[in-house]
């Protein structure tokens, strides 16, 4: 399998300028990555404020029935919907999904960011989740602080809650954004090219294990560079807790 293995390199890496198509590739794999991350941290976000309000609403005193919290319970049963749809269906499914049936008359062209929506909307789930147990380890009396100091509940939440929570799940983050990164190898099965279905293009016509190995050292490579990222943004992050 390996017999002759640098002009395997050579035939899998540099001949025909293949190269060019693992960089292609590579490009395609993280637009969706930094793309799907920028969503699922928004639509994350907006969930668990939306759940952890609510919860609090709920232990408060009970108050008369009003319009607006009619609807607030609404929205908190959409998100409860929202949360167990996508988190019960296969990532590959509902990539498809979105690709074949809602974005099915989409020009070919789009898929990648048609995959990069359904990437983003599967990993908002997990972060809403991540964010919400983060909001709810943060002392209550940090935001019973907030109110007597008459911030609005949206401000208390956005000045003092939020940052404390990014803080303890930091960490949790970093690991949905690596998992992110590798989920979108399967982007391949719906037609878009990333570096995965560019290593297999190259695979289909050497015959040669190489390409697969490549794509794992360059998947390998970008996760270690994630991680140092967020190892630093969590230690500058931790520094504030000494002063």
């Amino acid at each position: 399998m390996f017999d002759n293995f640098l002009e395997q390199l050579y035939d899998n890496i540099i001949a025909q300028n293949r190269w060019q198509m693992y960089l292609e590739g590579l490009g395609a794999t993280l637009i969706m990555t930094f793309g799907a991350a920028i969503i699922g941290i928004i639509l994350g976000c907006l969930v668990a404020i939306c759940k952890v309000s609510y919860a609090q609403k709920q232990r408060g005193p009970k108050r008369r029935r009003t319009f607006g919290s009619v609807m607030f319970g609404v929205l908190n049963k959409v998100c409860d919907f929202y949360l167990t749809v996508v988190r019960g269906i296969p990532m590959m499914v509902l990539v498809m999904i979105f690709i074949y049936i809602i974005f099915g008359r989409a020009p070919f062209s789009a898929s990648m960011y048609v995959a990069t929506l359904a990437f983003g909307v599967n990993s908002g789930a997990y972060v809403a989740e991540i964010v919400r147990a983060g909001i709810m380890a943060v002392d209550p009396g940090q935001t019973e602080a907030g109110r007597s100091l008459g911030l609005s509940e949206g401000m208390t939440m956005r000045i003092i809650v939020l940052p404390q929570a990014i803080k303890n799940i930091l960490p949790a983050l970093g690991n949905e954004a690596i998992t992110l990164l590798k989920e979108t190898s399967i982007a391949g099965y719906a037609a878009v090219v990333d570096l995965t279905y560019q290593a297999t293009l190259i695979r289909s016509r050497t015959f040669s294990p190489v390409p697969l190995i490549v794509i794992a050292l360059v998947y390998l490579a970008v996760v270690m560079l994630l991680t140092f990222i967020f190892n630093k943004v969590e230690k500058r992050l931790a520094k504030s807790d000494y002063r």
